[in-house]
């Protein structure tokens, strides 16, 4: 089942730089371990959202900073020189 939800893919969320990650993801053990856990996250809180496995508020809380703090690395990994 698709999400309804707007996509929190880091490819979505930053297509200019969509050759880059696919580029990391291949090329760099630390970077893919951290966008495999990035997308488990977002789907996990997809499926809370879709009500197909809804965790509590403070659960829910937990995994979206999670969430930020990964796409944070992962941006800045990304957009590093």
């Amino acid at each position: 089942m698709q999400s309804s939800m707007l996509s929190h893919a880091l490819a979505v969320e930053f297509p200019e730089l969509s050759d880059k990650i696919h580029a990391l993801k291949a090329n760099n053990q630390h970077f893919s371990r951290l966008l495999e856990e990035h997308d488990a996250v977002d789907q996990r809180i997809s499926r809370d959202e879709e009500r197909i496995e809804p965790v509590s508020d403070e659960t829910l809380h937990e995994l979206k900073l999670q969430r930020i703090r990964l796409k944070d690395e992962l941006y800045q990994m990304a957009t590093a020189e």
